[in-house]
């Protein structure tokens, strides 16, 4: 491709700075619009500078990659209403046996979700339960998050819907889903259990401090949930309440009446005050009143022998007739029964629906190991959940992101227009002939290149500008190499995520979400992940060098 002239490239170059500088730093102070806004602004200067035309502009828009992406959302938001997440974030803490079997948990489910599930929905949704377990444990939440993030970048390599560059490389490539697999999962593997041990090292002493696990409760209770079930004098378990048959209540009410005899008018009125106050919520026994106004009755004989008996309409407050009524008042057996039945109807069709779910999102990865296209298998899994549901799917298709199918297509055009200057070409010119991936030196090259401008650029632009190029490149050596360049490219643009905290959209995800979590709040700094996440990036990239072959 030549160089266009002058202008256009300074324009191009302006408009790609642009989307640059806003995908970094969304929240930048004299342009804070955030990053699809930056997105479609990058698209539009294109058009406008006349570096694309308007159709050059829209046939840019890779349309299977935006099906891919969209099928998977669905079927992760269904995932989700169907408790996926939930026995996930159980099974990190069932049966426990320690800080470093917790560590080692979190980076192999946040492994094995993120390559099914997309490494952002993994984080979105296991944050909070991280938080949650460490806090159980009385444990630093740190080395958890930084567990979560990083195998969640890590596992998400393994699969081409684990993340968006991916999905990218995919359906560029035209490598077949289970290729793609068998290519990079041995890599995953390795690299999940030398993430895992680098984090095991690094925090060991902090792992390994004793704490008193006795005062620390088994299980972590959300504060309205605490304060929905405190008990007042007026909201008492019936677990709470004494049997009016049990020796307890006869020897309270014998010490009652001993301490201080009551008015046998003041009792009587005393007691269906309480019967009508607590009607709803203690299921009187008949004979249980009974005895217990019997007793009342002869107490006050005792204690009273000249007193007059209560009028009669006082009586009547407790005769059969009256307790009759009030049965009849309340629900009628075969009411309850059918309630009952009413339960455990719902009950099964909730779990046969959830098996549903299970059963397509099997039946997807099946279909995308059988070399189906991806993207019309990803949509026609989401849409056969859609009628599963037998529901309005607007509250589910309302999870969607939509913005990241727009800072798609945005970024889409401006990264064409960008190629169009012809800058990057020149740029693959110069590094071409070191970074043959035939040799060992060229292969580091490369590697170094991907991880420098995944970080600067982020890793999505970085495999739409490069991809091509470093696969022609291949492609000149052999057929085998070509396929090999892309799932390098796949490996070290996604590892590449873990280097900084800005890397991945991942890690930004874990961060805020951390950051922003009712009562378990806890900021992870730009720092504290870049300590670590230097030499994991650094040795977890060269095993996906060696093992990827």
């Amino acid at each position: 491709m030549a160089m266009d002239h002058t202008v256009k490239v300074i324009l191009g170059s302006i408009a790609f700075g642009i989307f640059w500088l806003l995908a970094v730093f969304p929240a930048i102070p004299f342009l804070p619009i955030g990053r699809t806004a930056g997105s479609l602004l990058g698209a539009m200067l294109m058009v406008i500078f006349r570096v694309l035309t308007p159709d050059q502009a829209y046939a840019a828009i890779d349309l299977p990659i935006l099906g891919l992406l969209f099928g998977t959302m669905v079927v992760s938001v269904y995932l989700e209403r169907a408790d996926m997440f939930k026995y996930l974030g159980k099974v990190l803490s069932w049966k426990s046996k320690g800080a470093k079997d917790l560590i080692c948990r979190v980076c192999l489910i946040s492994a094995i979700s993120s390559a099914l599930f997309t490494n952002d929905t993994s984080c979105v949704v296991l944050t909070e339960f991280v938080l949650k377990i460490a806090k159980q444990h009385n444990l630093p939440p740190r080395p958890f998050l930084l567990a979560l993030a990083s195998s969640a970048n890590i596992g998400s390599s393994a699969t081409p819907i684990g993340n968006p560059q991916n999905l990218v490389i995919a359906v560029q490539s035209g490598i077949p889903f289970g290729k793609f697999v068998i290519g990079i999962l041995p890599a995953m593997l390795v690299g999940i259990v030398v993430n895992a041990l680098i984090i095991l090292i690094s925090y060991w002493k902090l792992l390994s401090i004793q704490k008193d696990e006795e005062d620390v409760p088994p299980e972590i209770v959300a504060d309205e949930d605490v304060n929905s079930h405190k008990f007042s004098p007026a909201r008492l378990s019936h677990s709470q309440i004494p049997s009016l048959n049990s020796q307890e209540w006869d020897s309270r009410l014998d010490s009652m009446y001993a301490q201080s005899p009551p008015n046998p008018n003041a009792n009587v009125e005393t007691l269906r005050t309480s019967v009508s106050s607590k009607d709803n919520e203690i299921h009187w026994s008949h004979g249980a009143v009974t005895e217990a106004v019997a007793r009342i009755s002869d107490a006050s004989k005792d204690c009273v022998p000249n007193a007059s008996p209560p009028p009669q309409k006082r009586e009547e407050g407790f005769s059969s007739k009256s307790f009759n009524s009030m049965d009849k008042q309340k629900e009628p057996l075969p009411l309850q029964v059918s309630e009952g039945k009413h339960h455990w109807s719902m009950k099964w069709r909730r779990m046969a629906w959830k098996c549903c779910v299970y059963l397509v999102t099997i039946g997807m990865l099946v279909a995308l190991l059988m070399g189906l296209n991806m993207s019309w298998t990803a949509v026609t899994a989401a849409l056969a959940l859609v009628v599963l549901d037998f529901k309005d799917a607007q509250p589910c298709l309302e999870k969607v992101s939509y913005s990241l199918l727009v800072f798609f297509c945005g970024m889409f055009i401006t990264v064409d227009g960008f190629n169009k200057t012809g800058l990057p070409n020149a740029f693959w010119n110069f590094m071409e002939p070191h970074a043959q991936i035939d040799r060992v030196s060229g292969t580091v090259v490369l590697a170094l290149v991907i991880l420098y401008l995944s970080n600067l650029a982020s890793n999505v632009p970085t495999v739409l500008l490069l991809g091509a190029r470093v696969a022609a490149s291949a492609a000149a050596i052999s057929p085998a190499q070509e396929k090999r360049a892309w799932l390098l490219l796949a490996w070290i643009s996604t590892v590449a995520g873990n280097l900084s905290l800005l890397g991945s959209a991942a890690n930004l995800i874990v961060c805020e979400q951390a950051r922003r979590t009712p009562q378990l709040s806890y900021n992870l700094s730009f720092w504290n992940h870049l300590k670590f996440g230097l030499p994991s990036t650094l040795i977890i990239t060269g095993i996906g060098l060696v093992l990827i072959k």
